[in-house]
């Protein structure tokens, strides 16, 4: 894959992320399934001060983001699963910022220093 391509994906991927994180429910969410494991939405409105309607809606968004991952359970209830990779990238993405940034100001402290 073309370089600019795959760095177009890394993009796309970030954004989902950053979206799915900007909602403090969804964060909560994610930290509930990171502290507990996989869970149902009706296990998550038992733990979090936030209606089973909506969670199911975060989950979706959530999934949609590829941070958590729907899987089968017994009586046809869906678990949550948490799913790391998106999150990954997404850390790569703002290194990669970091680095950019960091280059610029050793430059300028170069300069200033001069």
């Amino acid at each position: 894959m073309p370089p600019d391509v795959e760095a177009i994906d890394v993009e796309a991927i970030a954004e989902q992320v950053f979206i799915a994180l900007a909602d403090p429910s969804r964060r909560g969410i994610l930290a509930e399934l990171a502290a507990n494991g996989p869970a149902t939405a009706t296990d998550l409105a038992g733990r979090l001060p936030i209606t089973r309607q909506a969670i199911a809606k975060h989950l979706a968004l959530l999934a949609e983001a590829g941070l958590v991952a729907a899987e089968p359970g017994e009586r046809r209830r869906v678990r949550y699963r948490l799913r790391s990779a998106p999150m990954r990238v997404a850390q790569q993405f703002l290194a990669a910022l970091a680095r950019d940034w960091d280059d610029r100001l050793d430059a300028l402290r170069e300069h200033l220093n001069r």
